[in-house]
């Protein structure tokens, strides 16, 4: 077991000698820094003067309840790490109004004492990346399949000159794009472009530029966006979705570098970095014909491949609280927490549209709950046009999420008249997994087998 950054300090506030020293002695093994508390007097004198990743106290004190030296210090503005409680079965309901109050999880006695030290390393570090990052747009989640792409990012941006990112829709394709570009240093533009949204009328002009009167409607000349990404970085969004005869022309420029305004004749030089992104298979498009195979090796040199968010849990827990802490600094008069009850709920759902998905039930949450504890009601409740969609009494949340995706599902093929393919496509998924999920739903769809 991998051991925690030294920097993770823990403050146990513990009275049971037995308890207390072999926990200490458990996290130490596993790496951290513990100071050991014995009431809740020296907790405070230690929070007073210590920096903490988690705090872990018993809510049982000889001098107190451990949850008053958190509710006090809550109460004064200080800026507190997270609360894990440590509770019996008489003192469950008192766990509950900490954790509504803003603590961030409890483990009830007797526990399973590497489950708990799993969750303190969870709490620690997802409260160490925050503090880290902030609201920094280099914030990509903790999985060990990100770390690798965060850990890789600056020595591309040293040698590369072109990166192909895959993944489906909503990973994250563009962030990574962007990270990418600061870590070049670079003195130009980071230029976006979604080949997907650009009309193939257009898409020349776009890219290449024009000179006044190339064509009608052409009152003055326009930069295209390789002039604009000139000693920067040019993105290629969704390349899988540009014809056969702007790949030839991409090819021409991703060759030499230079290109031609739409009415002009002096060729043009352009410096850029160039990252493609797609959620399509281009090998297998290659082999249909759909993609150029010299195109495809001239931007495949090096590939980055961000996984869904159902194959990261990790990120899934570190994105909920990223994205809350953002609305938080926005909103410091309306703080929102998350309540630890809640995490598996959002562990085993799906999430289709990944993060982006993820950071919209975040926001949705935190806007409409007017609580501060985001239960699962803040992210799934659905009311409104979906009401009959609601939960029945003797229904669980996990059925009733089932029924949602399979409802959800059973409408996008009806949109696309069954066709699988154009159904995977609409959903940002591949056509395997549209299929498992048909088959773990048990949705039959006519000319399938």
């Amino acid at each position: 077991m991998a051991n925690p950054e030294p920097r993770l300090r823990i403050c146990l506030v513990e009275d049971d000698e037995i308890m207390g020293d072999s926990l200490s002695q458990l996290l130490r093994l596993e790496g951290f820094t513990v100071d050991r508390c014995r009431d809740a007097a020296a907790a405070r004198r230690a929070l007073e003067h210590q920096r903490y990743s988690v705090v872990v106290s018993d809510v049982r004190l000889p001098d107190g309840d451990g949850g008053a030296i958190f509710l006090d210090l809550k109460a004064t503005g200080t800026a507190l790490p997270p609360f894990l409680f440590m509770t019996g079965y008489g003192t469950i309901d008192r766990a509950v109004e900490l954790i509504k109050a803003g603590a961030v999880d409890y483990v009830t006695k007797p526990f399973d004492a590497e489950a708990l030290v799993n969750r303190v390393r969870s709490r620690a570090e997802e409260f160490g990346a925050v503090a880290d990052a902030g609201t920094a747009a280099g914030a990509t989640g903790g999985s060990a399949a990100m770390r690798r792409i965060t850990d890789t990012l600056p020595r591309l941006a040293r040698h590369a000159a072109s990166l192909l990112i895959t993944g489906e829709s909503g990973v994250g394709k563009e962030h990574v794009a962007r990270e990418f570009h600061q870590l070049t240093g670079a003195s130009g533009e980071f230029v976006a472009v979604n080949c997907a949204a650009i009309p193939e009328a257009l898409m020349e002009s776009e890219l290449f530029g024009h000179e006044r009167g190339a064509f009608t409607g052409a009152a003055k000349a326009k930069r295209g966006y390789f002039e604009q990404a000139h000693q920067g970085t040019l993105f290629l969004d969704e390349i899988g979705e540009m014809s056969l005869a702007m790949q030839a022309k991409l090819l021409r420029v991703v060759q030499d570098r230079s290109f031609v305004r739409l009415g002009a004749e002096k060729p043009l030089q352009s410096d850029f970095r160039l990252v493609c992104a797609t959620h399509r298979d281009l090998k297998a498009m290659v082999e249909a014909g759909a993609f150029r195979e010299d195109l495809y090796y001239r931007i495949h040199v090096i590939e980055l491949r961000i996984p869904p968010l159902r194959e990261r849990a990790e990120d899934i827990r570190w994105f909920v609280r990223h994205f809350i802490e953002e609305f938080n600094q926005r909103n410091p008069a309306e703080p929102r927490r998350l309540d630890p009850r809640t995490e598996r709920v959002l562990l085993d759902y799906g999430w289709p549209g990944n993060v982006r998905e993820l950071k919209h039930a975040v926001e949705r949450a935190c806007i409409l709950s007017t609580e501060p504890l985001l239960d699962a009601e803040a992210f799934f409740g659905d009311g409104g046009d979906r009401a009959t969609n609601a939960p029945q009494a003797s229904q669980s949340l996990a059925d009733y999420l089932i029924a949602c995706e399979k409802a959800y599902l059973v409408q996008a093929l009806g949109q696309h008249e069954g066709h699988m393919t154009r159904t995977a496509e609409a959903l940002g998924i591949a056509r395997k997994t549209l299929w498992e999920k048909l088959r773990r739903l048990d949705i039959r769809v006519k000319g399938e087998t």
